[in-house]
């Protein structure tokens, strides 16, 4: 055989290759083949071609790896049991491998990471994260971004991992691509610190000390919406932890300029700012109050009035959050009006979730003073969180919030009106309460005493059954006496029936 021969075999064999691999990668796309491809026993024919000489073939094998595992946990199970990841690392941190095939290498590594804590974890045993590191010093921004989607991807999972990320030193390399003009390296870079800061103070600290919140604050008002989704994100994840770092985010001055990103035409943005706001002011009534004096209560509400469904509740947390600290806080929520648009909410979601944090927020408002409980009151709450409460198929917390929160509103609620209507509605557990604020109000209200009697309240109360010497016979017995004798009496189960029996017994002059 001649050496021109020689060399079309060779060429042949090459370009053989070359097809195989982006056909397989090509199938790897579609999810319905990958099945086909597993069984076929893709996973033993890709690995050899991961060392192939050529570059295109390298990075293509990388590429239908990478699809394979992106599809489920099965497949990326297969790539570590086929012992394919320390190759990848190897190849990663090589400094002569090409960077298509650095950002195909990260690919199969995220890829694999993101299903579960324990792929993530194989991936961190392979020595991945030296590679990755390595990866984010390149000077291509590519494969910077890849290199930090795949650290998000294992750092998201749990407290260890991102505790073994941020001990590869990743932390001030991140903090550095967030600085970069590349808007989707950007936003990746603060996905990952977003990630990592979740799952504790501690995490969030290390991310803090790197001086990162000063490096998101200044990309609030980006135009680009997926970045700002990650700004926000990562300022909510380090803010929720602790009183300081909260503060330290208010101090970066992102307000009221974050405000106004609660507008936003992206959804996940305007949600992503409304959790901010809630990790801030959940804290204290001085990071509320800061909030409250930027206009954030005004700013929530026609937040809460433009949006529907899971987008909401950051919102509806935020206001029972304010709420909760004090009088005067809770008095900002409802002067902004925000009790009927939480009533709109608690009417319009369907989600049972939803309605427990709507409840929940509406206790905290009411709870103050008979002000506030009278502000609640107006809105008709009432009817609803009972029937909330009474629902056989609400959840447990759902009526376990709807239940606490009535209670604690009508234990401050002197608002008749709107108290009257429980007396007919309202079981035993609730009732008493009911019957309680009556009892403290009708002695001191003589229009009051009246309309009691005109509207039927008075004949209902002498229908409750109570205990002897309980609480609810003191109440009763407190509001019979705010009456002559006579007109208890008339009102008692069984009055028409005595004058019946004194008709009978009554003997004519």
């Amino acid at each position: 055989m001649s050496q021109r021969q020689i060399l079309q075999v060779f060429e042949q064999y090459q370009k053989a290759r070359t097809q195989f691999m982006q056909t397989v990668a090509d199938l790897a796309s579609r999810p319905q083949n990958t099945e086909t491809l597993q069984n076929a026993g893709v996973m033993s024919l890709l690995r050899p071609l991961l060392l192939d000489a050529v570059p295109t073939i390298q990075q293509t094998a990388a590429l239908a790896l990478g699809r394979l595992a992106n599809y489920n946990d099965d497949l990326a199970e297969a790539v570590v049991k086929g012992d394919i990841l320390p190759q990848l690392v190897y190849s990663l941190a090589e400094q002569n491998t090409q960077r298509f095939y650095k950002k195909a290498a990260a690919f199969v590594l995220r890829a694999v990471a993101k299903h579960s804590p324990e792929l993530a974890q194989a991936v961190v045993d392979c020595g991945a994260l030296d590679a990755l590191v390595i990866s984010l010093e390149e000077f291509d921004p590519g494969v910077k971004e890849a290199a930090a989607w795949a650290i998000g991807y294992i750092a998201r999972h749990n407290a260890p991992l991102s505790q073994a990320v941020v001990d590869a030193g990743v932390v001030p390399l991140l903090v550095l691509c967030i600085q970069e003009p590349e808007i989707a390296l950007k936003r990746v870079a603060a996905s990952a610190l977003s990630d990592i800061a979740k799952h504790s103070p501690e995490l969030a600290q290390t991310v803090v000390d790197t001086g990162a919140i000063a490096h998101l604050a200044q990309m609030i008002l980006n135009p680009d919406a997926k970045l700002k989704r990650q700004v926000f994100s990562a300022l909510s994840q380090i803010a929720k932890h602790s009183v300081d770092v909260a503060e330290m985010v208010v101090e970066a001055e992102i307000f009221p300029a974050a405000l106004v990103c609660l507008k936003d035409p992206d959804e996940y943005v305007r949600k992503n700012v409304a959790t901010l706001i809630r990790e801030i002011t959940k804290h204290t009534p001085e990071l509320s109050q800061i909030i409250v004096n930027v206009g954030g209560v005004a700013a929530v509400i026609d937040y809460l009035g433009d949006s529907k469904g899971n987008v909401r509740l950051p919102g509806i947390m935020m206001l029972g959050y304010v709420a909760t600290h004090s009088e005067n806080l809770a008095m900002a929520v409802i002067v902004s009006k925000g009790v009927p648009q939480l009533a709109i909410c608690l009417e319009e979601e369907q989600e049972d979730h939803i309605k427990a944090a709507t409840a929940w927020a509406f206790g905290q408002i009411g709870r103050h003073t008979p002000e506030h409980a009278r502000a609640v009151a107006v809105a008709n709450v009432f009817p609803k969180l009972l029937n909330l409460y009474l629902d056989s198929e609400s959840s447990e917390d759902l009526q376990v919030k709807a239940k606490k929160a009535l209670k604690s509103i009508l234990q401050k609620c002197t608002y008749l009106p709107a108290l009257e209507p429980l007396l007919y509605e309202a079981p035993s557990n609730i009732l008493k309460h009911v019957v309680c604020q009556f009892s403290k109000v009708l002695p001191h209200d003589s229009k009051a005493r009246r309309l009691f009697v005109t509207s039927g309240g008075l004949k209902k109360v002498q229908e409750i059954k109570a205990e002897p010497g309980s609480a609810v016979q003191e109440y009763i017995n407190a509001i019979n006496n705010c009456y002559p004798e006579e007109i208890v009496r008339y009102y008692s189960p069984g009055y028409s029936e005595t004058l019946l029996e004194r008709i009978d017994n009554y003997q004519p002059m």
